[in-house]
């Protein structure tokens, strides 16, 4: 096996872990992974509302179906949309109070599970491990 199929299969692997704790967080909460991620990009894009495409280019995994997705966050009352107010063609999405207090409740284990994953790393590893994954998904 190469160096680069090493890799390859360590970050898959760790990849895995990841998402199974994560997946083992939300869960309970009634939330799936991707719906926390939706969740988490609107509180830090706040006060602002996002643009639809604009959460969908920001997610972990792509989705093709963010109208689904942000649907179920409705549903929920976790989200809400509305027209643009310059554009009404464009649908901007705001995080809730609800949605706010759900991800406040999950923050605690989700740093904890964030220490667990990668609390072995330096402050100075986690920057070249940011580095490195932006190097390698800037490669075509």
């Amino acid at each position: 096996m190469t160096h680069a199929q090493e890799a390859w299969v360590a970050i898959l692997r760790r990849a895995d872990l990841l998402r199974r704790r994560m997946t083992a967080i939300v869960a309970p909460a009634g939330l799936t992974a991707q719906q926390y991620n939706v969740l988490r990009i609107l509180r830090g894009a706040q006060p602002s509302p996002l643009p639809t495409l604009e959460i969908r280019e920001r997610m972990i995994e792509s989705t093709p179906g963010i109208t689904r997705l942000l649907d179920r966050l409705e549903e929920k009352a976790l989200v809400r949309r509305e027209r643009g107010r310059e554009d009404r063609r464009v649908v901007e999405c705001r995080i809730t109070q609800a949605g706010l207090a759900l991800l406040a409740d999950l923050d605690a284990a989700m740093a904890e599970a964030d220490r667990r994953s990668l609390g072995s790393l330096s402050k100075e590893e986690s920057l070249q491990l940011v580095d490195q994954r932006e190097r390698i998904r800037a490669t075509p």
